[in-house]
């Protein structure tokens, strides 16, 4: 058994949506309260690495697409979620089993404005102190906008 199969297998009551894109990229969207379990499955039990996330801002919520990497075979895997509730984004960390996430998290949180239960040091990372709190630059419609 390959490894999609493996993941298909052991997240089957939590896959949303599965596409393949092709024979190296795969797409699998998730609930954001399943992120922690299959991230722990991804890098515990199939021993992919965790490449980046990446926030968007959508007309129904802001999504986050988590990529992981398996090495051993060239393939990315790509966990996509999406926070409805535009208001009050938030989402369990990853930070408590992959370090590396915690600057992106920030990220996330400073310009898109997501609550990252969990995080242990949610502070300004590329914006000014003093960045008006509320004001998220990659937010659709902020109203601030110039140019």
């Amino acid at each position: 058994m390959n490894s999609i199969e493996i993941i298909k297998d052991k997240l089957s009551n939590k896959i949303l949506k599965f596409e393949k894109k092709n024979s190296k990229r795969y797409y699998i969207d998730i609930l954001p309260t399943d992120i922690v379990a299959v991230t722990e499955m991804l890098l515990g039990e199939l021993e992919y690495r965790f490449v980046i996330a990446t926030g968007i801002d959508r007309r129904d919520g802001i999504e986050i697409i988590y990529h992981f990497s398996d090495d051993k075979n060239g393939m990315v895997v790509s966990i996509r979620t999406l926070l409805t509730n535009k208001e009050k984004p938030e989402i369990d960390t990853i930070s408590n089993i992959i370090k590396g996430s915690e600057w992106i998290e920030r990220e996330m949180w400073e310009l898109l404005g997501i609550n990252f239960k969990g995080h242990p040091n949610l502070k300004h990372l590329v914006l000014n102190e003093d960045w008006p709190e509320g004001d998220y630059p990659l937010r659709q419609g902020r109203g601030n906008e110039t140019g």
